[in-house]
């Protein structure tokens, strides 16, 4: 082996660079001037290459992750710069409990905003399964099935490098290296939990072993965390609602008559309502519920891993194989299902006898108020009744079990000067989920309200000669009422039509590649140095609920149970690449780096993406460093083949005008319809520019200062878009129907009596040339509805297209200064990021909208650090910083925006800005001769996230946390 001797630069640059959260002494001692193994750094596949100052990266080592009081590699990763701000990184605090939710549990790590699918997830260099249920449709690895202790260090390039790992790319890099040729033990215990009386614990036990057997070194690493739920109910910011008037009409337990069957045409409020009635914006006094009564901000969660990583030499030839296996246990709780009737529509009918549970008095006064009206049943009687608005009491929750399997093994050697390495890869993740609670069947539900379910769940048989009902096998259940509410018996009765739908999904890649690193030739008394390799990769993906929870066309779409869609896919693919990168000295001060790489899909095409950096030092104290190169994102497996999705989309009104006058009244708020959404064989690739320029300074051993700019231009992006599915309605027939939309076909679902008004030409709205704001006008003379819009009747079937592009760009800032004294060291650091610019499509537009300094966009993100390490003794505080931003005030509903303003919250131009946030954290710890004690409290001052009214919890948890001041108490024992 050669001997690398890193330049003064480089070794101050790998000090800081390297470890962004806690920075460490490093001692250098002329013994150190010795043959040490070439090792490969990301962003590169050259090995033994001085690589760490011609880009920004981002390294945390082992003992970065013991002192971050981090329990899981999603809390970890919120802690540096590069993964927070926008929407792309999330937690299982944005899972819920519908089939379509990330699952509870998961979570994702996103490079500047750009979403997960747009990070490539690598673990010790090389390829992970996405998890097999999809964040929408867009596939992710989950880093939680990472297991912590099994982790020796985490790069993080936060730049394009597709010419390097092929897809996925565009944003960068996160490469988690595991362990290898450890000697000894060391067992790791750990609690941590809130300072609150509520119980938010979190506990995880590892053990790391490392020793020689058979002639080679085995490392086997096992790994078990578990943590405690936290709901909205445990803190009293959120525990009642923000806003008064973020309330939904659809009370739990206790129903509303719905407006449909109220004279004054104004729903009526249960009189047994078991809080303070809530007045509307129409004066209605009603019950109403509010989210964070049910909101769960952390679920249930408890994983154990168990793996091993195995070096041999056989002869020549080195053997490595690595293995980790990890199953998880979490579960998911979302707001109770809204009650629809059987077509889905709002307002379900109830019988009149149901009034019988008030008293004379108080249902005699209702019934002056209300309507009695002929309804049919699901056996096909004609009954009397009325309709009413409600959710049921339950909060829907489903059980996730997910198991992660990874295995390779691969062979490496020398052929003269060059290495090599060949490897095979299996990864694979499994996951099942099972409504527990809270699911209802649509069908049987309504059969109840009736008196026509049978105790076998069958719907009983009307003879409408005899008018009489009969159940071909049990009995006739008794009619359930969905206003007597805490009756065991009619409990028992809901039960009956309680479901217990499932999902399975699998994914699947199965790799193989070979690579050679070398010189290449000498040049200007320079040794050019070349990597070279080939890539084959299969990917599979299952995603299949059980039928209960599908969308069918032979059953007009409707899934056969309330508030509980699914996504069905299929998919997989094929794919092979080669790269080729060289390391060219031009001289003693100017290095450059070429690479490029060709990559082929057997279902989209194929991609060339090259990339070319170049490092000037003109002094030893100094790097001047610039890149440029191009990234791709294949379409996900999910993208391009989900077959059929349910799920909700929103449009924006405030994004087109002509949408918010025809769907919003005007307003320019956000509306959520539920869609049916269909994958795409014909997508092509995300395409991504970016470009990177920076230095790195260190005029001392002690000091050094990086500054990078970097730029993305990311187009092709993979979404839906239902604003401008409703836009391009507006002009194109095609897309227009009232009633479902046929099979085969795409486009907006009207109601069917929609079709019965016309413009003034005669023309319906599913006729070209229509008018449509004439049929507006023509259709609330017609109704008379409650809103003056046109009314959207369920399941638009929207398709996954390549809807636009961002432009993304920002500068990194890095300084560290230290202080050796005869008893330790004192170090400073900076580490933040500005954002300059995040631009993107507005939807349904080829406007590009800025977004920096808007709704979950901060512009400036930031961490400060003093930290003092002895021989033994070592402590930090740390203070982590997120600026201002807008409220998401457009979004709400006018109601709301009244209120704030009210309030006094709202400034001359009808907005708010979401404070910034400030909170420091604080470690200690001591180094004894067989042990290590730390502790870690997070969120020292218990500063609580701002208020931000855009979110229905009151608080942005994507860049804030409601959990407050938390401690992490930590042992490890060395044997």
């Amino acid at each position: 082996m050669k001997v690398i001797k890193p330049s003064c630069l480089a070794m101050a640059v790998c000090s800081t660079l390297l470890s962004p959260i806690y920075v460490n002494a490093a001692e250098q001692n002329a013994s150190d001037e010795k043959s040490v193994e070439k090792i490969v750094v990301t962003g590169s596949r050259i090995k033994g290459v001085d690589l760490e100052g011609k880009q920004p990266l981002v390294v945390i080592d082992a003992d970065d992750i013991r002192k971050s009081g981090a329990t899981s590699v999603s809390e970890l990763m919120r802690q540096i710069s590069q993964t927070r701000g926008g929407e792309g990184s999330f937690s299982t605090s944005e899972s819920g409990a519908t089939s379509t939710s990330t699952p509870a549990g998961q979570a994702a790590a996103s490079l500047r905003g750009l979403g997960p699918s747009s990070t490539l997830t690598l673990i010790n260099g090389r390829r992970v399964a996405a998890s097999s249920f999809a964040s929408g449709t867009q596939n992710f690895v989950d880093v939680n099935s990472i297991p912590l202790a099994a982790i020796e260090r985490i790069e993080v390039l936060a730049t394009g490098a597709s010419a390097i790992y092929g897809a996925d790319a565009v944003a960068g890099v996160i490469n988690y290296i595991l362990k290898k040729d450890y000697q000894g033990a060391e067992l790791n215990l750990s609690y941590g939990n809130s300072f609150e009386s509520t119980n938010e614990g979190k506990m995880n036990v590892n053990l790391v072993l490392g020793t020689d057997l058979a002639g080679g070194n085995l490392t086997v690493f096992a790994d078990y965390y578990k943590r405690d739920a936290f709901s909205a109910q445990d803190r009293d910011f959120t525990r009642t609602p923000s806003l008064v008037n973020s309330y939904s009409y659809l009370p739990k337990d206790t129903p509303n008559i719905y407006y449909y069957s109220a004279r004054s045409g104004n729903e009526l409020g249960n009189p047994d309502c078991k809080s303070e009635f809530v007045t509307t914006e129409f004066g209605e006094d009603i019950c109403a519920y509010y989210r964070n009564e049910d909101d769960m901000l952390n679920s249930d969660l408890e994983t154990a891993s168990l793996g091993f990583i195995y070096s041999k030499e056989i002869g020549d030839l080195v053997w490595d194989t690595d293995f980790f296996y990890s199953h998880s246990d979490s579960q998911a709780i979302s707001a109770p299902a809204a009650i629809n009737q059987v077509d889905d529509s709002e307002g379900p009918w109830a019988n009149e006898t149901s009034l019988a549970v008030f008293s004379d008095e108080v249902r005699n006064d209702l019934l002056d108020q209300m309507y009695i009206d002929p309804y049919d049943t699901i056996a096909g009687r004609e009954l009397w009744g009325f309709r009413y608005d409600a959710r049921f009491g339950t909060p829907r929750t489903v059980e996730v079990q997910t198991n992660a399997l990874r295995i390779v093994s691969g062979l490496s050697g020398d052929i003269g000067e060059w290495e090599w390495e060949s490897a095979v890869t299996l990864s694979k993740s499994e996951s099942e989920q099972k409504a527990s609670a809270g699911i209802y069947n649509r069908y049987k539900y309504h059969a109840l309200l009736s008196g026509e379910l049978c105790s076998d769940g069958s719907i009983a048989d009307y003879n409408q000669s005899s008018d009489n009902l009969s159940c071909g096998a049990g009995d006739l259940l008794a009619m359930y009422n969905p206003f007597l509410a805490g009756d065991s018996a009619n409990n028992d009765l809901l039960a009956m039509s309680q479901e217990i739908p499932t999902r399975d999904g699998e994914s699947t890649v199965y790799g193989w590649d070979a690579r050679v690193s070398g010189d290449l030739f000498e040049f200007n008394d320079q040794i050019i140095r070349a990597a070279f390799g080939i890539e084959a990769r299969k990917e599979e993906i299952t995603d299949i609920p059980s039928l209960n929870a599908r969308a069918r066309a032979e059953n007009e779409y409707l899934v056969d149970v309330f508030g509980f869609g699914s996504s069905l896919s299929e998919a997989d693919r094929f794919q092979w690449g080669m790269f080729a990168e060289l390391n060219i000295p031009l001289n003693d001060i100017v290095e450059l780096q070429l690479a490029g790489r060709y990559d082929d899909y057997d279902d989209f095409g194929d991609t060339f993406n090259p990339k070319v950096a170049i490092t000037v030092r003109p002094i030893d104290e100094l790097i001047l460093r610039a890149s440029w190169s191009t990234s791709f994102r294949a379409p996900s497996l999910t993208q391009a083949g989900v077959k059929l999705r349910t799920t909700t989309a929103t449009y924006d009104c405030g994004a087109n005008q002509s949408v918010a006058d025809l769907y919003c009244e005007g307003a320019g708020d956000q509306r959520s319809p539920n869609v049916l959404e269909l994958g795409n064989a014909n997508l092509r690739a995300e395409e991504s520019e970016s470009i990177s320029v920076g230095f790195a300074y260190s005029p001392t051993d002690n000091t050094t200062l990086t500054v990078d700019y970097w730029n993305f231009q990311h187009d092709g992006l993979v979404d839906t878009d239902m604003t401008g599915a409703l836009a391009s309605a507006t002009n194109d027939a095609s897309l227009r129907h009232c009633g479902i939309v046929p099979e085969g076909e795409t486009g907006i679902s009207y109601e069917e009596d929609l079709c019965l008004v016309s413009d003034i030409n005669g023309l319906t709205i599913e006729d070209d040339g229509a008018n449509l704001s004439e049929i507006l006008d023509a259709w609330v003379d017609f109704d008379d509805p409650r809103y003056a819009e046109l009314p959207l009747y369920r399941d638009h079937i929207i398709q996954l297209e390549n809807t636009g592009e961002q432009n993304v760009s920002g500068v990194d800032l890095s300084f560290v200064h230290s202080v050796v004294f005869s008893q330790g060291e004192l170090s400073f650091s900076v580490d933040a990021t500005h954002y300059l610019e995040f631009e993107r499509n507005k939807a349904g537009s080829f406007e590009l909208e800025e977004l920096i300094g808007t709704w979950r966009y901060p512009e400036n993100i930031a961490m400060a650090r003093v930290a003092w390490s002895g021989d033994a003794f070592y402590t930090s505080l740390t203070v982590d910083y997120t600026s201002e931003y807008q409220d998401d005030i457009e979004g709400l509903k006018n109601r709301q925006i009244e209120e704030i303003d009210e309030l006094g919250f709202l400034d001359e131009n009808g907005q708010r800005d979401v404070d910034s946030w400030l909170t420091v954290r604080a470690n200690i710890g001591y180094d004894f001769e067989n042990m290590n004690i730390n502790f870690t409290i997070n969120n020292l001052l218990n500063e609580e996230p701002p208020v931000a009214y855009g979110s229905s919890r009151g608080f942005d948890s994507l860049n804030h946390d409601a959990l407050g001041a938390n401690y992490r108490l930590s042992m490890t024992y060395f044997f």
